[in-house]
């Protein structure tokens, strides 16, 4: 467990790690704003100076104009450095989104699996909004609410030390009750944002399942449970108005009672003669004055407690395991300039085992073998292993299925082969090459894989079949739309490739999201093809079709099919019957239905012997 200086020590680093980047014109603006500053603090000199002009009966022109210029050249760079701040801090908010987003696309998939979207959706959305709240006011505030603390009480002393350690009194009650503010300002920070993304987590849950819901009719259900999110997120948000508001109001009352009681003692001492009418109102000045620095310096620790809970979140998001994939730089942003929209997007797949997206003549891949050897994972949920000891091999070329009852492991041996996740024990090659040997982007990049939920995005038919291999030509597309029996849905579109899909395909029946998934995967001319239940959702026709696709590419490339539906493996090369995480039989469906119980028993159920 770390300490708590070890915590501090490192939500300092990542506020750090975030305005280093943009230090140039950070600095630039803290310059600015404390010129700014520290020609305010000499404004009440210059008003002493006004004023003992005017007791003296001497002409006032040139301490007029000392103290106009001295006003209109501190709003003049106060706006200056406003300005520069600001627009450093978008800059902060965008590294922090992107470093966020990009993390969160290499994460794994298990840990993925286990966050809820809609929190992850605020901490990206809502946590890295404070980042700039930190970098445009809490860390300038700081820095010029310091200084200009400093410099107050230093030219306090030159005007008078008694008034000073009155003053001084004041301002040490006011830092003991601060203390005692902070801890809970960050706590009900952390509570806030927590609630926040509990609400965001309560909407996409209603959202995910729409459909579901209403046909279930639980519309008023799923509402009372955002709208108990929603309320928990209101209290928490009013718990930490009200902390920042103790906060404030104690500066506040501070900062007054100091000057009432600077007031009475000063008061006293002109009239006994101790000090000068100007030294007086100098001095009130100087406390007026320091209202500005203590509040700077109130709110910058208020959002820093509130920033702090921030990068808790996301360092809790930062913590998460990542797969070992480079993703390309993000484009430079200096602060306030707009990056060049598409810099830095890749093209294509870079992997060496990749497909070519040239409109060239492209030869065919060799087809891969895969071999399992005396494999066994479970998942970090369950009890029982979902693989024990498989030891299998898909040799190169045609088509392997894999069958058995549900919960038998078979999703499991395609997640393994992709590398979503790791076996606890063997291994697994792919041309004599273990898993762990390839680089990831080369071996997915080697592999077509279709998932059984199907993933159809919101954008284009082009956009969806050409997800993967961007370069891409019309031709290409249009002739593995063909083969997979998507002609009919392009006709509909008018055969425009850029048609729009609405979002998650739902302008398209199930057997056609289907149909582009396998297009999309077909595009990338894959050595080794995964499908997963592609035929759930397609009529008889259609699943005949699609057999005679899956059964022509399995004659060019290593082509393994989990499936339930045993006529859409009939004719494979060789069934794989898994039972509880092991391969009890390997066979054609003949064999198997004459010497497996198990198979011939779940073919029996589908009319197939």
């Amino acid at each position: 467990m770390s300490t708590p200086a070890a915590g501090e020590r490192h939500w300092l680093r990542m506020i750090a790690g975030y305005v280093r980047p943009h230090r140039g014109p950070f600095v630039a603006a803290a310059v600015l704003l404390l010129a700014s500053s520290l020609l305010g603090l000499a404004q009440p000199l210059a008003a002493k100076a006004l004023i003992d002009s005017l007791t003296a009966g001497q002409g006032v022109g040139r301490a007029l104009v000392v103290l106009t210029g001295l006003v209109i050249i501190a709003a003049v760079l106060l706006g200056v450095g406003n300005y520069l701040i600001l627009r450093t801090a978008e800059a902060v908010a965008l590294d922090g989104r992107r470093g966020l987003v990009r993390h969160l696309l290499r994460l794994t998939v298990p840990a993925l699996q286990r966050q809820a979207p809609g929190d992850l959706l605020a901490r990206v959305a809502g946590d890295t909004m404070l980042l700039r709240q930190i970098a445009s006011q809490s860390l300038i505030d700081l820095f010029t609410g310091g200084v200009m603390l400093l410099g107050a009480v230093a030219l306090m002393a030159v005007v008078d030390l008694t008034l000073l350690g009155v003053t001084a009194v004041v301002v040490v009650l006011l830092v003991i009750i601060m203390g005692s503010l902070m801890p809970r300002i960050r706590a009900a920070a952390l509570r806030s944002q927590e609630s926040v993304g509990d609400m965001g987590a309560a909407l996409e849950r209603a959202l995910g399942a729409f459909t579901t819901m209403k046909a279930s009719g639980t519309e008023a259900t799923e509402a009372a449970r955002i709208d108990a999110a929603a309320l928990t997120a209101y209290r928490q948000g009013v718990s930490l108005a009200r902390w920042g508001s103790v906060a404030g109001t104690s500066a506040g009352l501070a900062i007054q009672v100091a000057f009432l009681v600077v007031l009475g003692v000063g008061g006293a001492r002109v009239a006994s003669g101790a000090m000068p009418v100007s030294a007086l109102v100098a001095f009130l000045l100087y406390v007026a004055y320091l209202s500005h620095p203590v509040m700077q310096l109130v709110g910058a620790g208020t959002y820093l407690q509130i920033g702090r809970a921030a990068l808790t979140r996301i360092a809790e998001i930062d913590a998460l395991p990542t797969e070992p994939i480079d993703l390309p730089p993000a484009p430079p942003v200096r602060a306030g300039v707009p990056a060049t929209a598409g810099a830095g997007v890749p093209t294509g797949p870079t992997g060496t085992g990749g497909p070519t997206t040239t409109t060239g003549a492209r030869s065919a891949p060799e087809p891969a073998e895969v071999v399992f050897e005396q494999v066994s994972f479970r998942y970090p949920d369950r009890d029982e292993p979902a693989l024990r000891d498989l030891t299998l091999t898909v040799p190169a070329g045609g088509l392997t299925a894999l069958v058995g009852p549900s919960g038998s492991g078979k999703t499991t041996v395609l997640a393994l082969i992709e590398r979503f996740t790791e076996p606890q024990q063997g291994r697994i090659l792919v041309d004599g090459r273990p898993l762990a040997d390839w680089p990831l982007a080369e071996l997915r990049a080697t592999i077509g894989y279709v998932e059984q939920d199907v993933a159809v995005l919101a954008g284009t038919l082009r956009e969806n079949v050409a997800y993967a291999t961007p370069g891409a030509t019309d031709e290409e597309i249009r002739a593995v739309l063909r083969t997979t029996r998507l002609s009919t849905l392009l006709d509909r579109l008018g055969g425009d490739l850029d048609a729009p899909i609405r979002h998650r395909g739902l302008s398209l029946s199930g057997g056609e999201r289907q149909r582009i998934a396998v297009a999309r995967a077909l595009l990338r001319r894959p050595r080794l093809l995964l499908l997963d239940e592609v035929t759930s959702q397609l009529d008889a026709a259609n699943e005949a079709a699609l057999r005679e696709v899956i059964q022509e590419i399995s004659r060019r490339t290593t082509v393994v099919v989990v499936a339930h539906r045993l006529s859409t493996v009939l004719a494979a090369d060789k069934i794989v019957v898994l039972e509880n995480g092991t391969a009890r039989s390997v066979g054609s469906h003949p064999e198997l239905v004459r010497t497996d119980a198990l198979y011939a028993s779940l073919a029996a159920e589908q009319a197939l012997v």
